[in-house]
């Protein structure tokens, strides 16, 4: 290497990063990426205005270099000034606030590159300001002190990553957005000698941006100190991450036991709407590895961590739970406790209201209430729910049946358990659509059935799952208000799940508000931030829906780059690419798709596809659908089942449709025939299937009576099809929980 391409120099260092850029993507990229564009040109002018020169703008930072660290800090200061004139321009909500920190300090210069100690102190001292604040090392503080008419607050010593030393810092206060909210002027008047003798040793670097663009999106979550994080993004919020509780009892087969206390503890603390408390997707990510409670914090982008253990042995079980500062890593709480295994309950409720109380999160009255009642009190149906839980979230296709068996033990054994019906309900609702069964419509059919079954009696007392399934199950026939008012109670259930977040966000965007569905998607993201797929690909959706087809695309993209077997993201590319005229890509998406298809029983064509799309919109569905048929889907645009509610049968229009009328259905690829007798008896035909049919609301319902199917109800509603009538005798659309059947009349 070329020696005298690198000498070291005393050098002022100034580094600044954007609060809340994550969010403000969120919302508009496109707009946000050119108000930063723009804001970066006015800080080019600026740096050149004070002597200075940008050495390196790299995307989303900026690094200048100055001639003394006079001329930085009065930069940073003009900086504020003028960047706060530009906000008042915008909606709050579109403001940039940028953190600034300064440091004289020792740098390498190599060619174009500068680093070293000076540029990392830097860097941690805007990490320690608050947005619209400039932050000062106590080395630059020394040499500004007197020769600036600015006030400074002494922050005092920290320790800093990467530094052996604690550093000292000064906030500036005079500069907009700072405490005392006003800008004195800068003195540039300094004598000659002190110019001379920086100008000989002295240069200041100045760094603007240092945004974390698509923190956990476009790149793996950088490593940064926690003191920076939790400084530079404050929450509103405490944030928490419960790591799996390690099993210490000695015996493997327990471990589904330590496992399922950590869920039940993530399960109560997400249900306090004062704390963010991270998902247990991302949670059990850690499980089995020797982790830094520092570095979980970071990673997860959280304050405070709790980890802890368990053992069983017999009837006794001891809990240890410790409650720790990701920042400082100091024990903010630890407790031991000794208890039969009966009172584990009590025991659960304890630490979550314990950890409410170290976090000064006020609970409450519902909160209270939900803690004072318990889930069950038979003990063996709650260790068979455990055990379920644990082989659900395993996903297979055999260990959904081994929840199925244990969540169907846990109701047996206690008939009121509404958490164990509710979560049978999403066990068989995700059944349903997955795996080797998809080419059984049988399968498809009772399992939805026994969804709905268990859905209504895990209704008797509530949970967040169970309105949940229920709003997925009206969503998909349609019932739009159905849907949101299960959604909202979802979310009033369980603020922090990311399942119910991530399902307010389709809601809105299928009810026409696809806008608003992007701050769900956001808090989907930072909820679970190891698992970026789904609200990814939500995303892309509702840019989609908004007539953004470029950030569509983008969404949908990185969608597939986090998981690249899901159908449905190539469908919505295929969609995205034909009408943006990329006719290639969007072959490619849709040969992608049909090989990746898997729904055996339901053909890779546009009635499918938009059967299972109820977006409420006629036009954004028409949209969809002519995209689908440009990127080589088979069908035609105009001719898939159109739901219009002002279509919909009554009650009264129903019973005069099927009353001793023979009806004939025509389901996904089969044809079967009904006869409808006026006494409320059915009987299909083609199957060998009876029982009773009734109307209930504005649904034609049934309730069967052979072996399989006993005591299930099948219950939709019937829209005209008017789009088909002068071309085909399907009449009628029977809208039901697990697809649409067409229906043609006898007469």
């Amino acid at each position: 290497m070329d020696a005298q391409k690198i000498k070291r120099k005393l050098a002022a260092i100034l580094s600044a990063d954007v609060e809340g850029y994550s969010r403000l993507m969120g919302e508009d990229e496109v707009s946000t990426i050119q108000t930063l564009t723009a804001y970066k040109e006015s800080m080019a002018a600026l740096i050149e205005q004070h002597r200075g020169r940008v050495v390196d703008s790299p995307g989303d930072n900026l690094l200048a270099e100055f001639v003394s660290v006079v001329d930085a800090v009065g930069c940073g200061v003009d900086i504020q000034r003028e960047l706060a004139e530009r906000n008042k321009e915008l909606p709050e909500e579109r403001q940039m606030l940028f953190r600034i920190g300064i440091n004289l300090g020792d740098v390498v210069e190599e060619e174009d590159r500068i680093y070293g100690d000076g540029v990392n102190i830097a860097a941690r001292m805007e990490s320690l300001c608050e947005g619209g604040a400039v932050c000062i090392s106590g080395t630059a503080y020394e040499h500004v002190e007197n020769k600036l008419d600015l006030e400074f607050d002494d922050l005092g010593d920290h320790e800093v990553k990467n530094i052996a030393k604690p550093v000292r810092v000064y906030r500036v206060l005079s500069y907009p957005g700072a405490v005392v909210h006003r800008v004195n002027k800068a003195k540039r008047g300094v004598t000659k000698g002190w110019r001379m003798i920086l100008m000989a040793a002295v240069a200041a670097l100045f760094v603007i941006g240092g945004m974390v663009v698509w923190h956990f999106y476009l790149r793996s979550p950088p490593k940064v100190a926690l003191e920076e994080r939790s400084a530079s993004q404050p929450s509103k919020k405490p944030s928490i991450a419960v790591l799996p509780f390690d099993n210490m009892s000695g015996d493997s087969d327990q471990e589904y036991f330590a496992d399922g206390m950590t869920d039940e503890l993530i399960t109560d603390l997400s249900k306090i709407s004062g704390l963010l408390v991270i998902s247990r997707n991302s949670s059990f990510t850690y499980k089995g590895k020797a982790v830094n409670v520092q570095q979980v914090a970071d990673e997860l982008n959280v304050q405070y961590v709790l980890e802890g253990s368990i053992q069983r042995a017999g009837d006794r079980v001891r809990i240890r739970a410790q409650l720790i500062d990701g920042v400082t890593d100091h024990h903010l709480w630890a407790e031991s406790y000794d208890a039969v295994i009966e009172n584990i309950f009590d025991l659960q409720d304890e630490i979550t209201e314990k950890i409410a109380a170290v976090l000064a999160v006020k609970l409450t009255a519902g909160e209270q209430n939900g803690f004072a009642k318990k889930k069950t009190t038979n003990i063996e149906a709650y260790d068979a729910f455990v055990k379920g839980w644990e082989h659900l979230h395993r996903e297979t296709p055999d260990d959904l049946v081994q929840a199925i068996s244990f969540f169907k033990k846990a109701t047996e054994l206690d008939p009121l358990y509404s958490r164990a019906h509710a979560a049978l309900a999403w066990t068989y609702l995700n059944s349903s659509t997955r795996f080797e069964w998809q080419n059984f419509i049988a399968v498809i059919v009772h399992f939805r059935l026994l969804a709905r079954k268990h859905v209504e009696l895990a209704m008797r007392n509530p949970t967040s799952t169970a309105h949940l399934v229920a709003s997925k199950m009206a969503l998909q026939r349609r019932r739009y208000e159905e849907a949101v008012t299960h959604a909202q109670l979802a979310l009033a259930f369980d603020t922090n799940a990311p399942d119910t977040n991530l399902n307010m966000a389709w809601i809105l965007m299928v009810t026409g508000q696809p806008k608003a569905s992007l701050d769900f998607v956001n808090k989907t993201k930072q909820l679970d931030p190891r698992n970026m797929a789904a609200p990814l690909f939500a995303a892309g959706m509702a840019y989609f829906m908004m007539g953004d087809l470029q950030n569509a695309a983008t969404m949908t993209e990185r969608a597939l780059s986090h998981n690249p077997t899901i159908v449905g993201h190539y469908e919505l590319l295929s969609v995205i690419y034909a009408l943006l005229d990329r006719n290639e890509d969007a072959r490619a998406a849709f040969e992608k798709g049909r090989q990746a298809w898997t729904w055996g029983i339901y053909p890779a064509n546009v009635n499918t596809s938009m059967s299972f799309f109820p977006v409420k919109d006629r036009q954004v569905a028409d949209r969809y659908a002519a995209g689908l048929v440009k990127a080589g889907w088979p069908g035609q645009a105009s001719k898939y089942h159109k739901i219009y509610q002002e279509n919909r049968l009554t009650a009264e229009e129903i019973r005069n449709l099927v009353s001793d009328q023979e009806i004939t259905v025509d389901e996904f690829t089969r044809t079967y025939w009904i006869d409808h007798s006026e006494n409320g008896r059915f009987k299909d035909i083609s199957r060998a299937r009876e029982g009773k049919w009734w109307i209930e609301g504005d649904m034609l319902c049934y309730e069967f009576e052979n072996r399989r199917l006993k005591g299930l109800t099948d219950c939709g509603e019937i829209y005209r099809n008017t789009d088909v009538l002068s071309q085909s005798k399907k009449q009628y659309l029977h809208v039901k929980d697990y697809g649409i059947a067409a229906l043609t009349t006898s007469d």
